[in-house]
């Protein structure tokens, strides 16, 4: 079978990331002794640097991670939880119905930083300075500003000379956004790592004190300073009026990253881990458990009979998203019923030989389901085609073949916004000699979100925006909860070792990821050609993001799949937008394969993500 790139097999180590700089920084880690977890740690930063419209130091991070000499399986949760002020009335008296997309009130703790921190403390083996020092060098000395980021700085420019100057002194230098490929600096940020890890390093000689010294400094000392300063002033957001955010630094000051057990679901030999529900992740296990009740492993791949049994059940686990997943530190989720093979094959029998327009969430042990309005709301409205074009940074940016599309602001460019769906966001994944293995999921703190935080080089994240101001549903915002997030790692576990996988996408993790799973574990093609296989996503269901729009029966397909089996989905009901050939998921993955060796892929669709190892 062709594949756009080999599959790479080896023996030392594999990284695979959303972009080529962060996957040769993890190799370069790992040649120089360190394991899994060092390797995710110094690319995670890179991506934080070289994709800041995608990620970023003040953003959210969740992690699957593997020991290899343990067999021990757990989930890193660096989702940063809403501030303590963070009530409905903190909206509703500003005259706001929904939580803007960008600014200063969207703010959540920031949990990448924390959660790299406890990666590197209490799985790894290097040095601070080891680590960050290959940030430290891209934003000092400069990297490659991607096409995606000169768009989308180009795109919220004005937005940025007219409101927020933070920014426009880091992303506008000479007044003008950087043209595609141009060597681009963030001496702030630079400043501002290398000071944690001087700080750092004045607090010890030992590694694990260093480490907890830099974690204190980000919540506890000069950044949480800098970021509670500047949360209490009034920025421009997607209202369309300047408003102070909620976040303050007692709220970052009492967050940590804490660890739990993934969820798991087994299937065609293997187990599947995954978050949970305060991210979307089991909806990848509802939507595997019905399609193994339903014997997807007997359709063909790529065939008008799989497109439509996929975007019907994932019709299906999206509606129950909507209806019971939150965090469960705060909320009842029925977990255990929602995962239940008698529940998925119940739910199977809803599957018709028709594209269904009903929006259906089950009674997983009897639980009554309660939908908010709003999701009502916009499953009624039907935006049709223009759903999901939004204001710069209004939700994830969203991407056409590589560049950013925007929506209606001065000097901006919406067309084709559709084609590359309504999200997007960082991937790596590493797997080293010894067995280790890290799917993570960088994300938020995008530059075209909120106003780069004075003295800081990076901005807040904007996950609040996730929660909806109706009270009484599993994600109502209030103090201390962490947003429903889409963000969702994944990691596949057999016998022989572990494989971790992940792509960027918003709503779309979970369903890009499926056709990828169902061609390497049920189809047993190699990691790249499972990748590389045509792709589809549907968008029957609400946003996650500003302005939480839905697209009734909404199809959206790699052309790849052939005009036979578009033509079918057509017939069958499914409203079929034409993403062109190669436009939807942008997944990599790295493990170990029964025979012993190690193996990576990583996406080609737009041109940047790369795997590389030996």
């Amino acid at each position: 079978m062709f594949t756009t790139r080999p599959e790479l097999l080896g023996t030392f180590g594999m990284v695979g990331s959303t972009h080529w700089l962060a996957s040769s920084t993890g190799m370069a880690v790992l040649e120089d002794g360190g394991n899994a977890y060092d390797a995710a740690v110094a690319a995670g930063f890179v991506l934080h640097v070289v994709e800041p419209h995608l990620n970023g130091v003040g953003g959210e991070m969740p992690l699957i991670g593997h020991e290899g000499a343990t067999g021990r399986t757990f989930v890193v949760s660096g989702q940063g939880v809403s501030p303590a002020a963070a009530t409905a009335g903190a909206f509703t008296d500003l005259g706001l119905d929904v939580v803007p997309g960008t600014g200063l009130l969207a703010a959540t703790v920031p949990g990448s930083f924390g959660a790299w921190m406890h990666i590197l403390a209490a799985y790894g083996t290097k040095s601070l300075r080891e680590v960050l020092r290959y940030a430290i060098g891209y934003a000092a000395h400069g990297h490659p500003v991607l096409p995606g980021a000169a768009a989308a700085i180009k795109a919220v420019a004005p937005v940025f000379t007219e409101h927020w100057g933070t920014s426009a002194e880091v992303y506008l230098p000479g007044g003008a956004a950087p043209r595609a490929g141009a060597l681009v600096t963030n001496a702030v940020l630079a400043a501002t790592l290398e000071r944690i890890v001087t700080e750092a390093e004045a607090a010890s000689r030992n590694r694990e004190v260093q480490i907890e010294a830099a974690r204190r400094a980000f919540y506890s000392g000069f950044v949480a300073e800098a970021i509670d300063a500047f949360a209490a002033t009034k920025q421009w957001d997607g209202s369309g009026e300047p408003h102070a955010g909620l976040l303050t630094g007692a709220d970052l000051d009492s967050w940590v990253a804490t660890e739990e057990d993934p969820l798991l679901l087994d299937v065609a030999g293997a187990t599947v881990a995954k978050t949970g529900p305060w991210g979307q992740g089991p909806v990848m296990l509802q939507q595997l458990a019905m399609l193994d009740a339903l014997d997807i492993g007997s359709a063909e791949l790529g065939s008008a009979e799989m497109v439509h049994t996929v975007t019907e059940v994932a019709k299906l686990a999206f509606a129950d998203r909507e209806a019971y997943y939150g965090d469960p530190d705060h909320v009842r989720v029925p977990i255990q019923d929602l995962l239940s093979p008698a529940y998925a094959a119940q739910r199977a029998t809803l599957v018709g030989p028709e594209a269904s327009t009903d929006f259906r969430p089950g009674s997983p042990g009897g639980t009554t389901p309660h939908l908010g309005q709003a999701v009502l709301a916009a499953m009624a409205a039907d935006a049709g085609h223009d759903a999901g074009v939004r204001l710069p940074g209004q939700g994830e940016p969203t991407l056409d073949g590589g560049t950013a599309s925007a929506g209606p602001v001065a000097g901006a460019d919406i067309e084709g916004a559709e084609r590359a769906g309504r999200g997007d966001t960082c991937h790596l994944d590493v797997v080293d000699r010894w067995g280790n293995a890290v799917s993570a999921t960088p994300s938020g703190g995008w530059l075209q979100s909120s106003p780069v935080v004075p003295g800081l080089g990076f901005a807040l994240g904007t996950r609040a925006q996730m929660f909806w101001l109706e009270q009484g549903l599993p994600a109502s915002i209030a103090p201390r909860r962490r947003p429903r997030t889409t963000l969702s790692p994944g990691m596949v576990l057999r016998e022989h070792g572990p494989m971790a996988f992940g792509t960027p996408g918003g709503d779309q993790q979970d369903q890009w990821t499926i056709p990828f799973l169902i061609a390497h574990l049920f189809g047993g093609h190699n990691l790249q050609a499972s990748i590389d296989a045509p792709s589809w996503h549907t968008t029957h269901l609400p946003s996650s993001f500003y302005p939480r729009q839905a697209e009734m029966a909404g199809l959206h397909v790699e052309s790849r799949l052939g005009e036979q089996v578009l033509a079918e989905l057509r017939r069958r009901g499914h409203r079929v937008t034409d993403a062109g050939p190669w436009s939807l998921g942008f997944i990599s993955a790295a493990g170990r394969r029964a025979d012993g060796l190690l193996h990576a892929g990583a996406n080609p669709r737009r041109m940047q993500g790369y795997a590389v190892g030996r």
